[in-house]
């Protein structure tokens, strides 16, 4: 017996189309010169599709993890280019031409992880295009301002009419997808302005089996983590603490170190740039993580919250996604250092009365574990591929 569903894309009942096969997988990644949150994703991809082919505009294979570097990786003309290794973002006005000159004749589905320009590749008509976005490319949209103003008087003379064609490209490529997935609301919404398309939600996946592997056991200072960048203001939870007296430990690299490091007190604790070991070492032992910047989804509270150590997080961005005020940490009104320490004053008072206990910080973490990732993913490209027969002719 045929089973029939309503599908509001074709207006009328149409017989369920079967699960797809998927013989022939591309993923096109923006760049891979660093790991972060988006190359987690795209390994997270090829647990689900093992023989993906890879396609990037720039590779560093000394910065990859052994199961990656493996890989067969294609990229574009731009890695031929000088500094492309280091700096592939020096290229970005090349970067349309270079993925609407990617062969894909041969996928039967490619996904787009979109953080730099990905998207833009034109796959056989039949094919589904699915975009992974971490988010649409900030310098071009909301932090479009910010950046400019970083430039001199001729880039940024240079900058504004190459901005404004990347838009009309980043938007008219958007056009061309299936179906898009935000790694958040918060960055739906800004799918929304920028490509006026919808976006289901699917949250990264975060491996909590291995953050939850280290016992928890509190000691008396707060934790800040991650790269040292002004938006990430490490410098709120510097001041908060020294305002409270309470000792903090400031673990990663980046622009802001030296900074710090000339204004930070005697309860200040610097480390450097550690590994994923020493970090979870460091957080099952923090009293809290202090995360007071605004990020698209942020990996660092769930990979706490997984060590089943609260979040102290400013409320704004992904922490509103991840962190539940009150029972997995406490969410900040405002970015000052002095609603920072009313918020560790709270967190020290809910701890007093045994509240924030391990456990419930653990079991609202596995909500963001691969396990769940994968399904939501398989869950889109069904539904998209159920919508695309709408548009295929009969055969």
């Amino acid at each position: 017996m045929t089973t029939t569903q309503s599908d509001p894309s074709c207006g009328h009942e149409m017989p369920s189309a079967p699960a797809p096969v998927f013989r022939h997988v591309a993923i096109v990644h923006y760049w891979l010169t660093a790991m972060g949150g988006g190359e987690r994703v795209l390994g997270a991809l090829l647990d689900l599709f093992p023989h993906a082919t890879i396609f990037t505009h720039a590779l560093n294979p000394e910065v990859l993890p052994p199961g990656l570097r493996q890989r067969s990786i294609s990229t574009t003309w731009i890695a031929r280019l000088p500094g492309a290794r280091r700096r592939p973002q020096l290229y970005l006005p090349f970067m349309p031409l270079a993925l609407e000159s990617l062969d894909l004749r041969d996928f039967d589905l490619v996904i787009s992880c979109e953080s730099g320009p990905a998207k833009g590749g034109i796959p056989r008509p039949d094919a589904l295009h699915l975009c992974y976005c971490h988010s649409p490319m900030r310098y071009l949209w909301d932090l479009a301002p910010q950046y400019c103003s970083q430039l001199g008087p001729l880039r940024r003379l240079l900058w504004a009419p190459l901005a404004h064609y990347l838009r009309l490209w980043d938007t008219v490529s958007a056009t061309r997808l299936d179906a898009v997935a935000a790694n958040s609301a918060f960055v739906a919404a800004r799918i929304r302005r920028a490509w006026g398309r919808a976006a289901r939600v699917i949250h990264p996946p975060v491996d909590v089996d291995f953050w939850a592997a280290e016992p928890r056991i509190p000691q008396d200072f707060y934790l800040v983590a991650g790269r040292l960048v002004p938006y990430k203001a490490p410098h709120l939870a510097m001041e908060a603490c020294r305002i409270l007296g309470r000792p903090l430990v400031v673990a990663g690299d980046g622009p802001m170190l030296a900074e710090l490091r000339r204004t930070a007190g005697p309860m200040v604790t610097f480390t450097g740039r550690i590994s994923d070991d020493e970090l979870r070492r460091l957080l099952a032992r923090a009293r809290a993580l202090l995360f007071p910047g605004v990020e698209d989804f942020g990996m660092l509270p769930v990979e706490a919250m997984a060590c089943g150590t609260p979040v102290v997080a400013l409320a704004r961005g992904g922490a509103l996604e991840t962190v539940r005020d009150g029972h997995t940490g406490i969410l900040v009104p405002e970015p000052s250092a002095t609603a920072f320490a009313q918020g560790i004053r709270h967190l020290e008072a809910l701890q007093a009365q045994g509240g924030l206990s391990p456990e419930p910080l653990r079991d609202h973490a596995r909500n963001f574990a691969p396990a769940v990732f994968r399904q939501r993913m398989e869950t889109l490209i069904q539904s998209a591929w159920n919508a695309k027969q709408c548009l295929l002719p009969s055969r």
